[in-house]
């Protein structure tokens, strides 16, 4: 793991056709999302319930890995970055939450 990793995080609530949504993020969202220029790797967390029980909160977390900030902010301002943006908005824009975030290792 690199010092003061860069990340963009989607996190997806539960979509309305969990079939059609994993079938387009398999098919189209992912494949340009690892034609973005730096990105190191992409984490696709699962979402599982609860070990105290209900649902879980969220459907999928994803993680987009990069090593520094220079290369993040290259990488968020790239074409590919820009296509992979208005797939997800079109896809999964009424489901979705950003977060950027350095990551500090203790």
């Amino acid at each position: 793991m690199h010092k003061n990793m860069h990340k963009l995080i989607a996190i997806y609530r539960k979509p309305a056709d969990p079939a059609a949504f994993e079938r387009h993020y398999a098919e189209v969202h992912t494949p340009i999302v690892k034609s973005i220029p730096g990105l190191a790797k992409l984490v696709l967390n699962r979402s599982t319930p609860p070990p105290w029980g209900g649902d879980a909160a969220f459907y999928l977390i994803a993680e987009m890995h990069f090593p520094d900030a220079a290369t993040f902010n290259a990488a968020m301002a790239s074409p590919e970055n820009r296509a992979a943006g208005k797939d997800l908005r079109q896809f999964a824009g009424d489901i979705v939450t950003l977060v950027t975030v350095r990551e500090d290792l203790a």
